[in-house]
Formats: structure tokens, sequence, C-alpha cells
């Protein structure tokens, strides 16, 4: 047997593609013998398995099962739950991989896997590699005898027990919304554990996803949870994206607060429990970040963006905390250091409550400085690199202050610009921060003079 995935569902850190179109129940297939061959190849035998509430999930989930035991590997399968519940899963349970099948935030139609393999994120060129052993059908074959044995185990409660477990936070006032995402139960059950006043909006798992679009780096998808706040008079609001692994937040007044804000907050007790720890945020960061956690002792890391590429760089320095503007939070000295939205939630709640001071005027304190979305710009798939070495080129030629970390990061006296080619999109991705509009409008127009002279055309979609 042999499979082609279409290469439109092999992302750099997933697999996701649009359900009947170019993701099914033959790609889950190929995933589940691909990944099952990996795991038996490295001496692993058993994989844990879960899904979020996406209407196309359980039939992707049989699929990717029979995959795996039909190479000979033993599947756990925890159910549906969101992927930080498989990440538990597979760093505690006695198995050697994990696949949760999840769209994550993308739309209700599209669906996907995120896969870890011994406790280490599996991107980039293992995703790659499925692709190719689907395509040549290099696949272990077994006896009927030695086909794999499929078990279930109910990880829930001992999930939410950990996410509280030596809680020391504060009582407040908070509203959480699961957005019809697989958080919902999630939440409440942990809330009934944690103490204070709480309010919950759709924590109906719900594949429709008939309230909102789950993906709270979205403000228009906060505005439920913002009248929830203002009409019960909360001290804040949490939400969460479709699969678990991103937080948004708002503070009593509704204002955002974003994954760079969440992170500076965050950053606080953890350096003064680990003095001079390294704090890591992807390059789309605030420099208010950056100053700060240098400000607290710190050592600030500036990385690319990607949940992996964090997880693979936490590992790497040693850094116990990082995040991303997407609303990733990493714990890798207290909870495993994959990201977890459910888990952040709780370290920020309790972050308020050992600073002393309200969720709004943690936010009042913040810098007010004039920054962008991100602005998207279209591009074809084989140009998008090549435009980003052309701009740095140009960049290092004119002697401009630039970080290529992770594309273009310019620093000028207005403040800075990012130009990167998306991971996952054929796309340009770009954003700018500065201390005022005027200064705001010079650093844009540097962005369109450097896409002009790449032959650039401005056609701009903005998402946060």
């Amino acid at each position: 047997m042999t499979h082609r995935f279409d290469p439109s569902s092999l992302r750099e850190y997933d697999i996701r593609g649009i359900v009947g179109k170019t993701l099914g129940e033959a790609d889950a297939d190929a995933i589940g013998r691909g990944f099952g061959t990996r795991v038996r190849r490295a001496g692993g035998r058993r994989v844990a398995v879960g899904y979020d509430g996406r209407l196309s999930s359980p039939m992707l989930e049989a699929a990717l099962v029979e995959g795996l035991v039909a190479v000979g590997i033993d599947v756990v399968r925890i159910g549906r739950g969101p992927t930080p519940m498989l990440y538990y899963a597979e760093a505690t349970l006695e198995v050697d991989g994990g696949i949760e099948i999840t769209g994550s935030h993308n739309p209700a139609d599209y669906n996907g896997f995120k896969l870890v393999l011994q406790h280490a994120p599996f991107f980039g060129a293992d995703i790659q590699a499925l692709g190719q052993m689907a395509a040549d059908g290099d696949w272990d074959t077994v006896d009927a005898e030695d086909r794999g044995v499929v078990s279930t185990f109910d990880i829930e409660d001992d999930y939410v027990g950990r996410l509280v477990a030596g809680y020391a936070g504060g009582s407040y006032k908070i509203g959480w919304d699961a957005g019809n995402g697989v958080s919902g139960p999630i939440i409440e059950k942990l809330v009934k554990l944690l103490p204070g006043e709480h309010h919950l909006l759709f924590t109906d798992v719900d594949g429709k996803f008939p309230n909102h679009h789950p993906d709270p780096t979205e403000e228009a998808n906060l505005a439920d949870l913002k009248r929830l706040v203002a009409e019960k008079q909360l001290d804040f609001g949490l939400a969460f994206d479709g699969d678990g692994d991103r937080i948004g937040a708002i503070d009593g007044q509704g204002r955002v607060i974003w994954g760079d804000q969440i992170l500076s907050i965050l950053a606080e007790p953890v350096l003064n429990e680990l003095p001079g720890a390294t704090i890591i945020a992807d390059v789309k960061a605030s420099q208010m970040l950056f100053d700060r956690v240098a400000a607290l002792g710190g050592t600030p890391l500036m990385w690319k963006t990607g949940h992996s590429l964090m997880k693979t760089k936490m590992k790497e320095t040693g850094s116990p905390l990082a995040g991303e503007m997407s609303g990733h939070i990493f714990f890798a000295h207290e909870f495993y250091g994959f990201d977890d939205a459910h888990y952040a939630a709780v370290r920020l709640i309790r972050a308020a409550h050992l600073s002393g001071r309200s969720m709004t005027a943690l936010r009042s304190a913040m810098p007010e400085l004039v920054n962008t979305p991100e602005l998207r710009f279209q591009i074809d798939e084989s140009r998008k690199f090549t435009v980003v070495e052309e701009v740095l080129a140009r960049l290092e030629a004119e002697g401009a202050k630039v970080d290529s970390t992770d594309g273009a990061r310019v620093t000028t006296p207005d403040g800075w610009w990012l130009l990167r080619a998306s991971n996952t999109q054929d796309v340009l991705v770009a954003r700018a921060e500065a201390r005022d509009q005027a200064a705001l409008d010079r650093l844009l127009a540097m962005i369109d003079d450097q896409l002009g002279k790449s032959g650039v055309v401005r056609g701009v979609q903005a998402a946060h």
C-alpha cells in the first residue's frame, strides 16, 4: 500500500488540511503507519492518541489508530480532550510517542495532527519524511498476530488535578470563554478546584463553533467575554483556542492582554524563584517584554516563531519560561515544557496574586506603545524566503541595526519593524511598534519601501 499526501497538508510544525479535500481517512491511516514505523525503528512500541471536538476528529482518530496497530504499535486511547492533555499523557504514561488529532484555531472544516516522539517535538524534516515514507510505502509490516493492541485510559481528572497541584493563588472573579472548543470540560472541572467566583461561556464542545471562532488572538472573538466581564464586573477574563494550547486574556476594563504582555506578567514570579533565568519570546514580541525581563534581572532571548522551535530552544538553553504572541506559553521547570493554555491561566492568576495588584493595574502599568497587528502580504511560496534574503542584504548594505533570528527585525530611533516569511502559509508577515503614530507611520513606510524594491504587491490582510 502506498499513499501520497496532498503537499498542502504537510506543514513545518504539524499536519493539517481541509477535510474531504486535502485531508481524509487515507491520510490518517498513512500517518499512523509512518509514525508507527518511526516509533518502532527508534525502539518504541506504544503511542498515546487523543482528539479534539471537531466533527471530523472521531473519523480521523479511528483511521489513525488502524494505521498504528497495522504496523505493530500498541495504542493508548485517551479520548476527546485538548492538545496539552495529550502532551501530558505522552509525558507521564509509559508510551513512546503521542498524536493529537486537532484543527487547532483553524476554521471548522480544517483538521490535522500534532505529534510528539520520545518527549520531543516532531516537526520540520520529520514531518516531511512521513510524506516520503507514504509515497514510497516505506512502512513496517507485521503478521496478523503481531498487530498492535488498543487500550483506553481516562487521564482527564489526573490532568486537571496536576494543573492546580500546589496552587497558591488568590480569589478572583473571573470570566472563562472556551469558545465551544475542547477546553470546555477541562475548564468546568478546573474552576471547581479554584477559589473565587467563576463565570463560564461556551463550554459545551461543538465542532461547528456556533458562537464565535475559537482563536483568542483575534480581538473580535473576545467580544462575548468583554460583555461578560463588564456585566458581572469581573476582575478579568480568560479565553482559549480550539485545542487548548493558546490563551487569551482581558483585564477588568476589557482591554486585551496580548501574548507578550501575558508573558511579562508571568516572568516576574519565575525570575523571583530562578534569578537570572533565560526567558524566551518570539521575534514578534514587543521590546517592552525584553526590557521588562532584563529589568527583573532575567536574561531575555528573542527566538524564532513556532511552538516546536520554542520547545527545542528551551531545552537547549535551560529556559524555564517562554511564549509567543500567538498565546502559546511554555513552562519547563514545573510543567514539562509544553504549551498549555489551562496551566498558563492558573499561573496567570497566581502571578497577579503574588504581585499584590489587580490584573487591571498590571495592564495599566505597561508602556503605552503604538503597534500594528500582524500584517500579511500574499506572495508566491517560491518567493517568500528569497524576498526576506533580499531585504536582509539591502539592510546590511545600508548599515541598519538588524536582528536576523527569524526574518528581519530592524531597530530604529522610532521603534522596530519586522518582516519574516510565514512558516505555514504563502505570505510574508510584518509587524511594527513605535512610541507614537507618526513614528509608526515612518516604520510602515520602511516596510513598504523594502517590499516595493522586491516587487511585492501591497495587498495586506491584518491578523493578530
